[in-house]
């Protein structure tokens, strides 16, 4: 079942030349209760559906996740890895499986496309730009899918904005003026992780990470494990030359520009599976630095530094470096929230270009309940 799992968006996009598997083995991660600890309290099952001539023509996965199964009204699980051929009838089908599966677990309602984990992977349905390489981690689908999921019922919960920018284009105005103003009032430094072990990008990166997010309702602050889990996680493809850490006069770390190399632009090459041949073929592009694009992870500012310039000097010093160095031609941001209107602010005073849009949607088990979308970040 699983060969057969994998095998069904091969068969989905097999005339589509923009498609670039998933790793399979990224994937099987999530659903093994070892490597998964949401399995401890949570729950995961996933379906191949195949037509009369047993021709696969669908799957789905469905999850209950324990950290935000009850944050809500209503508990709520989900339903990711949807593939379907374009029949309105057989997506109903899959649709109708999960919600049959999630209402036997309790819930009132499901979100999808999501993950059986965190949402910088495998979230979301692509519904505007269809013809650019999809992001590492970041869900591709047919033109059609959007419309699968709305005429079965689902209601867009947010929308989700990529955003690209040249990487040696100089900061805008608006971010230089922040950052003169800055460096007359206080004293700040900015690094990449050169010359920093694991630990210490581990710990700052924990320090800026529960700073910059703690507070908000629906925040759990970060464990140290947790985040050398994330780093941890990050190694084997980290260029520590692009990961860049603000910090004060005090030597204490208050934003960071997390970015590694597009490995789409790698995997692309591997065909969705990181097998000996597989692994062979990353390594020698990786030894080539074939990617000439970078992903920003995650960019964030410890509340108390909100609004001072502090991202102007994460972005200068990058823009700075990058030139020297000749490192990379372009950055994709990942992708940020309509409910986040700082970082979308950010984003435009950047001048990026927004170049896909997702949608992440909602399904209310009782069709008279009052729908309500995603609550703004303030």
């Amino acid at each position: 079942m699983v060969d057969e799992f994998h095998r069904v968006p091969d068969l989905i996009y097999a005339n589509d030349t923009n498609y670039i598997a998933h790793i399979r083995q990224d994937i099987e991660k999530i659903f093994d209760p070892n490597l998964n600890k949401l399995f401890k309290a949570g729950k995961a099952i996933r379906w191949v559906f195949y037509n009369e001539d047993r021709q696969p023509i669908g799957r789905l996965a469905a999850f209950v996740n324990p950290k935000t199964a009850y944050a809500d009204k209503q508990p709520t699980g989900g339903i990711g890895f949807f593939e379907s051929i374009h029949d309105q009838e057989v997506a109903d089908f899959i649709f109708d499986t999960g919600k049959s599966w999630l209402k036997e677990q309790g819930m009132e309602a499901m979100d999808g496309p999501v993950n059986f984990g965190e949402r910088n992977q495998f979230w979301g349905c692509l519904t505007k730009n269809f013809t650019d390489m999809n992001s590492y981690g970041m869900n591709y689908n047919l033109p059609y899918y959007p419309a699968l999921f709305e005429t079965y019922g689902f209601k867009t919960y947010f929308e989700q904005y990529l955003y690209t920018r040249p990487v040696h284009r100089p900061l805008e105005e608006i971010f230089l003026r922040k950052l003169k103003r800055l460096k007359e009032i206080e004293k700040i430094t900015v690094r990449n992780a050169v010359g920093m072990s694991i630990d210490e990008i581990t710990d700052n990166f924990l320090k800026v990470y529960n700073g910059a997010w703690g507070g908000y309702s629906d925040f759990n602050v970060m464990k140290r494990k947790q985040a050398s889990i994330i780093v941890q996680s990050m190694k084997p493809v980290m260029d520590k030359r692009i990961v860049i850490f603000a910090f004060d006069r005090h030597n204490e770390p208050i934003a960071f520009f997390v970015n590694i190399p597009e490995l789409n632009e790698i995997f692309r090459f591997v065909n969705g599976n990181l097998n000996f041949l597989g692994k062979m073929k990353f390594l020698y592009h990786k030894w080539k630095g074939t990617p000439n694009t970078m992903i920003g992870i995650v960019f964030g500012v410890v509340r108390e530094w909100h609004g001072k310039g502090v991202e102007g000097a994460l972005i200068n010093w990058a823009e700075v470096f990058f030139k020297k160095n000749k490192l990379y031609d372009k950055i994709v941001m990942q992708w940020i929230g309509d409910f986040n209107p700082k970082m979308l602010k950010v984003a435009e005073n950047l001048n990026a270009t927004r170049y896909r849009e997702m949608k992440t949607y909602r399904y209310l088990f009782d069709r008279e309940a009052e729908f309500e979308r995603y609550p703004i970040v303030e």
